[in-house]
């Protein structure tokens, strides 16, 4: 009987205890710290087309690097 309520009571405290910094944040940005638009939607829509086209012609181009290289046998 004592051990179940020994357990009962360091369940309880585990529970109320808070939880470190940094185990509570998520990764994602604060309602404070939201996107905020820095220029138009036209430009941040150019910007965001721009990087998917450079990141299209890297792979691109280590795929090309890969297929050149010669297999070791």
């Amino acid at each position: 009987m004592l051990k179940a309520f020994a357990a009962a009571w360091f369940a309880a405290l585990v529970a109320a205890l808070p939880l470190p910094a940094s185990a509570q944040s998520t990764g994602a940005p604060s309602a404070d710290q939201a996107h905020r638009p820095t220029g138009s939607y036209r430009s941040e829509m150019r910007k965001r087309h721009n990087t998917h086209k450079e990141r299209a012609r890297a792979g691109a181009e280590h795929v090309r690097q890969m297929r050149t290289q010669t297999p070791k046998q």
